[in-house]
């Protein structure tokens, strides 16, 4: 089993762009895929971004593409998402996954 853990949240104005970054332990060599998840205020926890480990093939959902975007780096077993231009519809809390395991999540906060 992986663990995860995520860094670089925190507070920014709207427009302005923030990067995570989410490192991953243990059992690595059977990762397939590492994603991003969000969970907005009083909502669900989501998926955002999803990033297949050995192309590098990404996809995401709609209300993000063209202003995230995940990659990562094998070498350091991490993954990141570059997010930019955001947004108060933005803040949430913020969590990496992969095989089955979250991160402990961590906190974006938009101000206007």
């Amino acid at each position: 089993q992986v663990q995860l853990v995520e860094s670089g949240g925190g507070l920014v104005r709207s427009g302005e762009s923030m990067r995570l970054s989410c490192e991953a332990s243990g059992d690595t060599s059977n990762i397939v895929a590492m994603s991003w998840f969000r969970q907005l205020p009083g909502k669900e926890r989501r998926s955002i971004a999803i990033i297949y480990w050995q192309t590098g093939i990404a996809t995401y959902l709609d209300s993000v593409k063209g202003r995230f975007t995940i990659s990562r780096d094998k070498t350091k077993n991490t993954v990141y998402l570059q997010m930019n231009d955001l947004n108060q519809q933005d803040t949430g809390v913020y969590f990496c996954f992969s095989g089955g395991v979250y991160g402990q999540g961590i906190q974006v906060t938009v101000s206007s």
